[in-house]
């Protein structure tokens, strides 16, 4: 397997995905208000996997020089940030190098700044190539057989409607998480050689680092 069958293959699962949402928002068409434009929620960092962290940058490689260069200017002033924090970050800027107990510290919840990626019109500037999270946000996450994999969702859908009970809005969620790890790992041989747990960074970060250049032999030498 090479890079662009990664990139295919992911982007069929993201698909699956997009797929279930308009499932939903047609089943909901007036309880669900999240449409494209909709950025109340592109707030603040989160983290996503290095797939998706790559993913990512296949489509921002696609934009004018312009604006990334905009976008880059912007990811560097969210280095800087982090770096008081944790001055130690540095490429490719994976977490997993900082206990999970004190990744809360990179993100508080009181953090509204705007994603780097988003545009002056609300949009994301690289909407097909969004991280699997950002597909995911806004509805709760169940199981055909009513389990719940993640119970909130935005306080904008719903409103007095409890979507826990709601069967229309339920997908396999297990498979197809069970497939986007499989595929992580997969990727992670393709890059590394090596298989990880998980490696996780931030939007910004993503966006500082080319993957298809980077050393990675010499980094695994100094982070095994």
């Amino acid at each position: 397997m090479n890079f662009d069958e990664i990139a295919d293959r992911y982007a069929r699962l993201l698909s699956e995905v997009d797929n279930w949402y308009r499932r939903c928002q047609s089943a909901f068409p007036h309880e669900i208000q999240c449409v494209k434009g909709c950025s109340d929620c592109c707030r603040a960092l989160f983290d996503i996997t290095l797939l998706d962290a790559w993913f990512l940058r296949v489509g921002f490689k696609r934009l004018t020089k312009e604006v990334r260069s905009q976008v880059a200017l912007k990811a560097g002033e969210r280095l800087q940030g982090l770096r008081a924090i944790w001055p130690e970050l540095s490429p490719p800027y994976l977490l997993n190098h900082r206990p999970e107990d004190q990744w809360q510290e990179l993100m508080p919840e009181e953090d509204e700044t705007p994603c780097v990626l988003l545009g002056e019109d609300g949009r994301c500037l690289v909407y097909e190539h969004r991280p699997m999270t950002c597909r995911l946000h806004g509805l709760p996450l169940i199981d055909p057989d009513g389990t719940v994999m993640h119970d909130e969702w935005c306080t904008m859908n719903f409103p007095g409607i409890d979507p826990l009970q709601l069967t229309e809005l339920r997908a396999d969620f297990t498979r197809m998480f069970r497939e986007e790890v499989a595929q992580f790992r997969g990727f992670e041989r393709l890059l590394l050689n090596k298989g990880f747990m998980e490696l996780d960074t931030f939007i910004p970060l993503a966006l500082l680092v080319d993957y298809d250049s980077f050393d990675w032999m010499q980094w695994l030498k100094t982070h095994r």
